[in-house]
């Protein structure tokens, strides 16, 4: 192949597939029209110097765990990659003072259990574990395309059975609350197992959302998680140094205006005004601009599908430089990687629903990232980085649910927002007010300008209710990432199997390139 393969975008789809074809010798250019690569895997001094706060994703174990990095997990060893391994990986602050924690410790995290037959069914759990999330992460793990997804099935009914493997297609299709219910007894459990389902835009009750608190649940018990020495661009300054190592190309502060193509074909790209000749281009790009750079195709369903393509709500980022670790009042949440403040799985189902509204919610979920309990690189000695997301909050504003915050735009909005975020953990860590040095908000129309994949702040790029996910993202007929377009290839967290660090829509359409 003469003519380079084209990447629209460096994030982690992006230079995951860059980095697979240029080992194996395939010409690559990677164009990103922000300053440095990552997308949203960037670590970078927001608040003062010396304080290395990770710009979105912090948690790596999605990565660590991929395809890419079981084929070439040794050459990034060689490039610099390096993780931190948490033990203690995630926590619910519910009522102030009170906890429940996963660790990998099993009778540790059972300690934080106040029920008996809520402990006997977590043993369970984690005993059929590993037959299960050989299934899960198998379909994860499946390119959606006839015969691997034909051959994936046809395997997990032969080694289910029929009752077994229905067992499991209604789990998938299951809401949060739906399995928490059906397991658990204490309502403190399954709260705290709720929350992840809304980090991929699923409330409690939404169907097929069920998966999600079960696979972080039991993977952290099992695994518990990492995070990027340093930073997560630990991650990403590996991945440029490989694919320059081999020859491919970077091109940062470059911009594609077009994607040019004839009679269904592509032929090249425009950027900073000169034409890039390939017939093959990965787009690391959200549905819209995926349209708005391609123009009409001879599918008018697929143009459709991609302008009605549905977005998740909004996030707001806090980043703060800290003088001194969170004073929790529960004790062992000074141990955590993530502490989730929310009280109640009710709660976290109103929150969603006034954000989906527009409101600002009077509660919104929280993630609380302390890398630096683990990763003291990432601060001046004795200090700390916090990493806030405030799940989840509206693109646009047209209230508050509170009465309290008058502005309906962002950057009126965010500081008010920002106070309402910090007093919710101040109620869960007295004094912890007075523990910030310097502080960074990102609302979601800041994310979105920085990242416009990031569409009114959304960070999984793209709603994953089922109406969207499996064969039906980001579009039926084009689950594998095709388009009408030959050589137009869709990657990224819109395109199957989603949102997170795995970039395994990347890895996928680098293999199928020979």
């Amino acid at each position: 192949m003469t003519e380079p393969v084209v990447i629209i975008g460096a994030g982690i789809n992006g230079l995951v597939a860059a980095a697979d074809l240029a080992a194996r010798g395939t010409p690559v250019r990677v164009l990103e029209r922000g300053p440095t690569a990552g997308g949203a895997v960037r670590t970078e001094e927001l608040t003062k110097k010396g304080f290395r706060h990770d710009v979105a994703a912090m948690n790596l174990s999605m990565f660590a765990g991929s395809q890419f990095m079981a084929r070439h997990g040794e050459e990034m060893a060689r490039h610099g990659f390096a993780l931190v391994p948490i033990s203690h990986p995630f926590a619910q602050a519910l009522e102030p003072g009170d906890h429940i924690g996963v660790t990998t410790d099993l009778e540790e995290t059972l300690s934080s259990f106040s029920n008996e037959a809520d402990k006997e069914t977590w043993r369970n759990l984690m005993a059929e574990f590993p037959e299960r999330a050989g299934v899960v992460g198998g379909l994860l793990g499946t390119p959606m395309r006839r015969w691997p997804l034909a051959k994936f099935l046809w395997k997990t009914w032969r080694s289910l059975g029929t009752s077994k493997a229905i067992e499991v297609a209604q789990f998938l299709i299951s809401s949060p609350r739906d399995w928490l219910d059906n397991t658990f007894e204490d309502p403190r459990l399954r709260t705290a197992l709720s929350t992840w389902g809304m980090h991929l835009d699923f409330a409690p009750d939404i169907a097929g959302g069920a998966i999600f608190p079960y696979l972080e649940a039991m993977g952290g018990q099992a695994m518990g998680m990492v995070i990027g020495k340093g930073g997560a661009d630990s991650a990403t300054r590996a991945l440029v140094s490989m694919i320059e190592s081999h020859g491919g190309q970077i091109e940062c502060n470059t911009e594609v205006t077009r994607i040019c193509h004839t009679n269904g074909k592509v032929t090249g790209v425009e950027a900073n005004g000169k034409i890039i000749d390939t017939s093959i281009i990965l787009a690391g790009l959200a549905p819209k601009h995926l349209s708005r750079l391609a123009g009409p195709t001879a599918d008018t369903r697929f143009d459709k599908g991609m302008e009605k393509f549905r977005h998740a709500p909004g996030t707001m980022m806090l980043h703060l430089a800290l003088d001194a670790p969170v004073p929790w009042l529960a004790e062992p949440l000074k141990k955590f990687a993530y502490v989730h403040i929310g009280r109640s799985i009710d709660t976290a189902s109103q929150t969603y629903a006034q954000a989906v509204a527009g409101l600002l919610p009077e509660t919104p979920l929280l993630v609380v990232g302390q890398p630096t309990l683990f990763d003291p690189t990432r601060a001046p000695e004795g200090k700390h980085t916090l990493w806030v997301q405030a799940r989840v909050v509206p693109a646009v504003i047209k209230g508050d649910a509170k009465g309290e915050i008058l502005h309906k735009n962002w950057d009126d909005a965010k500081e008010s927002m920002a106070d309402r975020v910090l007093d919710l953990i101040e109620e869960q860590a007295p004094g912890f007010r007075a523990t910030i040095l310097a502080q960074h908000v990102v609302s979601p129309e800041d994310l979105e300008a920085g990242n416009p994949n990031l569409v009114g702040g959304d960070q999984i790029c793209g709603s994953h209710h089922l109406t969207q996910n499996f064969l039906f993202r980001p579009l039926r007929g084009f689950a594998d990432g095709h388009t009408p377009i030959k050589g137009l290839h869709l990657i990224g967290a819109a395109a199957w199997p989603g949102a997170g660090t795995g970039a395994a829509s990347g890895f996928f359409a680098a293999q199928a390139i020979k």
